[in-house]
């Protein structure tokens, strides 16, 4: 029951994604030169904050499959149960676009970093 009361709380998702925004677009955001150089603190905050961005990739792969799999099971054994099977295609469908839109971003972050550096 708590784990249904989680999964559908907007607003857990709302700030999950918040989050890994922040944290995609960080890296990119934080650049500052001063005579050439770039202050440690600088430099720091950007390796850890592009570390959290590759631990948050490596991440989103089995959570995408992890909630595939769980759709799929939901909607083999939801025995003709027509709101099972509809929040199954919802949630296989909804972690897929999720997955595509995180790899998209980082895509296109990538593309930003080259761009600037």
């Amino acid at each position: 029951m708590l784990i249904k009361n989680i999964l559908n709380s907007k607003f857990l998702i709302k700030l999950l994604f918040i989050l890994l925004i922040i944290f995609m677009l960080f890296p990119v955001v934080v650049k500052a030169s001063l005579f050439g150089g770039e202050p440690d603190i600088v430099g720091k905050l950007n390796n850890a904050f592009e570390t959290i961005e590759k631990w948050l990739l490596k991440l989103a792969t089995p959570a995408a499959a992890v909630a595939v799999a769980v759709g799929f099971f939901m909607q083999k054994f939801s025995f003709g149960d027509e709101e099972r099977i509809r929040v199954a295609k919802k949630l296989i469908r909804s972690a897929l676009f999720s997955y595509a839109f995180i790899l998209v971003l980082d895509l296109v972050l990538s593309a930003i970093k080259t761009l600037l550096q």
